[in-house]
């Protein structure tokens, strides 16, 4: 896909535990400041029961997954914008991903040692927050001097862009975050030049202890600030996924039933991370193999075509389609058929949700 999310928050709340449990990896988890210093990549399957439906409608020989690529970026702390704890290596690493999904620490214990001494989910997120604009604050600056130059020599695209890099400068001043606002598309295409941090689409991961309980009160406030920001939050407890992911896909319904959950915290948090980078999903499905394919929302069909191989996009004919849903209600592709549901689509075709596609190409 290309498309990744960057887990970030300050040191000590749980990253790379969650990371380790969501991508099934390895990464050094220590109770230290700055056990992780080069960013963890890890895969993430996504879970989705539909393609276990297909795969046995079509008594499919392989199951392929969507897949999320994550990024286990190093815990930040005050005055990283200016260097501190190695801040400007990891606010670099901030820049590469698409989203970020912000670990806050809403567990108690002394076991962990918290950055700051106490636990307060709400300090801590801002802490983060006004380091990442801080950055943005010295980018868009130094990017208005330069731009600043070409009005001079009569640029006219120049003149809008200095409008709108103060604007954002002056937002940033305030202390808003630029993620949760509404742009045009010119300025969407200038905003994704500058790589603003704090314009990035944020998922709110509140980390919590097995019991929990304790934790509501902390909970409540992240949740209580992501809704004035239009942010979604997920609360996982990282330790209990560590320890779920060791276990046999067999065993893990049971010991979830045992803790009176229904699906784990990484099943929300990969479907959430999965629609905060605007993605859906289409289905390839037959004999040979059922699979999930993620692609951005309002893609056209010879596009979503490519992600399986380039020659498809580039010889594309025609796309023949069908709804999941529709698949489900009449049992076979063939009973799909008769009841005139089975559509041909040509290039301006965009891809729906649950779409079951199958392309046509010549080249």
């Amino acid at each position: 896909m290309g498309l990744c999310c960057g887990m970030i928050g300050l040191p000590n709340v749980g990253k790379t535990t969650v990371f380790n449990a969501l991508t099934g990896g390895g990464a050094l988890a220590a109770n230290y400041p700055f056990a992780t210093v080069d960013p963890n990549t890890g895969i993430a399957l996504v879970p989705d029961p539909r393609l276990q439906r297909l795969t046995s409608i079509f008594a499919s020989k392989k199951t392929t997954y969507s897949t999320l690529e994550v990024r286990d970026i190093a815990g930040l702390v005050e005055g990283a914008s200016k260097g501190e704890g190695l801040g400007n290596q990891f606010l670099g690493h901030i820049r590469e991903v698409d989203a970020l999904l912000h670990v806050v620490r809403c567990f108690q214990g002394t076991d962990v040692v918290h950055v700051s001494g106490s636990v307060d989910p709400i300090r801590d997120i801002g802490v983060i927050e006004t380091e990442l604009m801080l950055a943005d604050l010295d980018s868009l600056e130094r990017r208005r001097q330069k731009t600043e130059k070409k009005v001079r020599a009569g640029d006219k695209k120049a003149a809008f862009e200095i409008e709108f890099l103060s604007r954002m400068i002056g937002r940033l001043d305030k202390g808003e975050w630029l993620g949760n606002l509404t742009y045009t598309s010119e300025e969407r295409t200038l905003l994704d030049e500058c790589q603003l941090l704090s314009a990035k689409p944020v998922l709110f991961v509140a980390n919590v202890s097995e019991s929990g309980d304790t934790d509501d009160a902390l909970v409540k406030t992240v949740r209580t600030f992501a809704e004035k920001r239009g942010a979604r939050v997920v609360t996982i407890c990282g330790q209990l996924e560590a320890e779920l992911s060791t276990l046999p896909e067999t065993e893990r319904s049971d010991f979830l039933a045992g803790m009176g959950l229904t699906e784990s915290g990484l099943v929300r948090l990969t479907r959430e991370a999965y629609a905060l980078l605007n993605l859906i999903t289409f289905f390839t499905a037959g004999e040979i193999e059922s699979r999930a394919w993620p692609i951005v929302k309002q893609t056209k069909a010879p596009q979503a075509a490519g992600k399986i191989h380039s020659d498809m996009e580039r010889g594309f004919i025609r796309a023949e389609v069908y709804t999941y849903d529709d698949l489900l209600a009449h049992g076979s592709e063939a009973k799909v058929k008769e009841k005139g549901l089975f559509r041909l689509e040509g290039k301006e075709y965009v891809i729906q949700e649950a779409d079951i596609v199958y392309f046509r190409f010549n080249v």
